[in-house]
């Protein structure tokens, strides 16, 4: 999972922070103390801390995480974050 998007509305900038989707990392987000729910009238799952977004980022940053982007859309503030995969290998092209 190299990249994970959190939000929240600019009037709850202490929280709560949407931290994930129904398919995020469960260690992450218990890492993240956050919780999978289901608010009415959505069909989709969200996990959600109530940590505030300032310690949102500073715990994922100890797990390798940096930021991409941060941006405001109406009332929501949503910033990206990016994780180098590890696992992945590079392909050579042989000597020339």
């Amino acid at each position: 999972m190299p990249f994970i998007l959190i939000s929240t509305q600019i009037r709850l900038e202490c929280g709560p922070t949407m931290v994930g989707d129904e398919w995020s990392d469960p260690e992450v987000m218990a890492y993240l103390g956050a919780t999978k729910e289901k608010v009415l009238g959505n069909n989709f799952y969200e996990y959600k801390t109530v940590d505030p977004p300032r310690l949102v980022l500073n715990k994922l940053e100890t797990l390798g995480y940096s930021l991409v982007s941060c941006t405001g859309i109406g009332q929501t503030c949503v910033w990206t974050l990016h994780k180098p995969d590890t696992t992945t290998t590079t392909v050579s092209n042989g000597d020339r």
